[in-house]
C-alpha cells in the first residue's frame, strides 16, 4: 500500500504511525501487501530532528516534507499538493490509483528492500553507483581525486559485509545524487586486492575508511544503515564544499537555474546604491555570504537584487517599495514564500532560517501562484552610484532687455 510520510510531530493518539530508524524498514520499505486494495493508505510521521539519519537518507532539508512511498519504495515521490486534509487525501488516492493500475497491468511495482535481502534484483539505486576499487586504480581514482571517498573493504564470505551491501549500494546512489558526485562510495575486495588491504592495515570486515585529498585516511565510526551512511557523507560534503555562490538577479535564467534545483531560494532586496554606496552594499552582501556558508549543507540558492530593479518580484513578495533591505525564502516548486521579519543581520537572518528549517516559519502563496516577470538588468559594477547629470541649457538665444524698468517695491 502507498504510504505518505511527513517530517512532523504527532501525538500517540493520532491515527498516524510514528516512524523511527528501528521500525522504518519494517513499516515502510518491507511493506508489500499483495492484495490490490488491502491496507489502502498508511500515514506515518518522522521526527526528523530526533531521527536525523532518516531525514538524510531521503534528502529531507526543510519541514514539513511529505513523501509518498508507492510501488517502488526505494524511490519515494515528493508530495507537491496542498496541506489541507482534503488535498492530502486526494494525493494519497492518486498514488493509490497509480499503484492499482500498475498491479492490474502486471507490473512488478518496483523492487522492495525485502526482495533485495532475498537475493532478487537489486534496487535501481544500487551497485552501479558503488565504484569497484582495485590495486591498480585506487591511487588514481581515490588519492588523486578532489572528491571525498568512503571506501568499504570487504570479504565475500563475510556475513556482515553481505548485510551491509544493500545499505552501501542505496547510500551510494543517494549520496551521488545529493552531492552531484562530490562524495563517492567505493568498495575493495580485500581478499583479492591484498596490497591495498595491507597498506591500510585492514584486519576485520567490513572496514570503512574516509579519504580526503592530502589527508591521512580516517576510520568511519558511524552506523551501518543507509541513513547513517548518507548522513555522514552529507556532513563530509558540507565540510569540504565551498559556500553557495551569491548571484545578482540579472535575468530570468539566473533565477531559474539557481532556484529550480534548490528546495529554497533565499532572495534579498537591497537598498538602491545611491542610498548605501558601495561600502554599505558590500556589508549587506558579506552578511549574506556568511549565512550562505553557515547553511551550505542545505544546498539552498542565494540571490540578491537592487530595490526597484525587479518590481514585479517585489510586489509578488509583498515587499513593495519600502523597508529595505528585505529578504524572502521562496520554494519555487510549491510557489510558497516566507519573509524575514527581524533585522537584516547575521543574528536576525540566522533566526529566520533556523525557524524555516524546523517548519515554524509562517508562509504565504506567491502572488498569482506563478513566478513574476524578471527583467534583464545590467550587473552592479561594484562602485558607488552616480547621481544623474543635469542637462546644461544654452541661454545665449534668450533675449534679455537691459533697459526694462524695475518695479519699485
Amino acid at each position: 500500500a502507498p504510504l505518505l510520510l511527513s517530517s512532523a510531530m504527532y501525538s500517540a493518539s493520532d491515527d498516524v504511525i510514528e516512524l523511527t530508524p528501528s521500525n522504518f524498514n519494517r513499516e515502510v520499505i518491507q511493506s508489500d501487501i499483495p492484495t490490490t486494495l488491502v491496507g489502502i493508505v498508511k500515514v506515518g510521521a518522522v521526527d526528523a530532528d530526533q531521527h536525523k539519519s532518516l531525514g538524510g537518507q531521503y534528502g529531507v532539508r526543510g519541514f514539513p516534507t511529505i513523501k509518498i512511498f508507492g510501488a517502488n519504495k526505494n524511490k519515494p515521490e515528493e508530495y507537491q499538493g496542498g496541506r489541507s486534509s482534503q488535498a492530502i487525501v486526494d494525493g494519497a488516492m492518486n498514488a493509490l490509483r497509480s499503484l492499482v493500475k500498475d498491479r492490474l497491468s502486471g507490473k512488478a511495482g518496483g523492487s522492495s528492500y525485502s526482495k533485495q535481502q532475498g537475493g532478487g534484483s537489486s534496487s535501481s539505486g544500487s551497485k552501479k553507483d558503488v565504484v569497484e576499487l582495485t590495486d591498480d586504480n585506487f591511487d588514481k581514482m581515490v588519492l588523486e581525486s578532489d572528491d571525498v571517498w568512503l571506501v568499504e573493504f570487504f570479504a565475500p564470505w563475510c556475513g556482515h559485509c553481505k548485510n551491509l551491501e544493500p545499505e552501501w549500494a542505496a547510500a551510494a546512489s543517494a549520496v551521488k545524487e545529493q552531492t552531484k558526485g562530490r562524495v563517492r562510495l567505493g568498495a575493495v575486495d580485500a581478499t583479492v586486492h591484498q596490497v591495498l588491504a595491507s597498506r591500510y592495515g585492514i584486519r576485520g570486515f567490513p572496514t570503512i575508511k574516509i579519504f580526503r585529498k592530502g589527508e591521512e585516511p580516517e576510520d568511519y565510526q558511524g552506523g551501518r544503515s543507509r541513513g547513517d551512511i548518507i548522513e555522514r557523507a552529507m556532513d563530509l560534503f558540507s565540510d569540504n564544499a565551498p559556500p553557495p555562490e551569491l548571484l545578482e538577479i540579472l535575468s530570468e535564467d539566473v533565477l531559474k537555474k539557481t532556484c529550480e534545483d534548490s528546495q529554497l531560494c533565499i532572495i534579498a532586496v537591497l537598498p538602491h546604491i545611491l542610498d548605501t554606496g558601495a561600502s554599505g552594499r558590500n556589508s549587506y552582501l558579506e552578511v549574506m555570504i556568511k549565512m550562505a556558508d553557515k547553511y551550505k549543507k542545505k544546498m539552498w540558492g542565494w540571490l540578491w537584487t537592487e530595490a526597484g530593479a525587479q518590481m514585479e518580484l517585489e510586489a509578488s513578495l509583498g515587499i513593495g517599495g519600502f523597508g529595505y533591505p528585505a529578504m524572502a525564502a521562496i520554494n519555487t516548486r510549491k510557489m510558497k514564500f516566507a519573509l524575514l521579519r527581524g533585522s537584516f543581520s547575521e543574528t536576525g537572518i540566522h533566526e529566520f532560517l533556523r525557524e524555516l528549517s524546523v517548519g515554524r516559519g509562517s508562509t504565504a502563496t506567491l502572488g498569482g501562484g506563478v513566478m513574476p516577470k524578471i527583467h534583464v538588468v545590467e550587473p552592479w559594477d561594484g562602485k558607488d552610484g552616480q547621481l544623474p547629470v543635469e542637462e546644461d541649457y544654452d541661454l545665449s538665444d534668450i533675449d534679455l532687455d537691459d533697459d526694462f524698468e524695475k518695479d519699485e517695491l
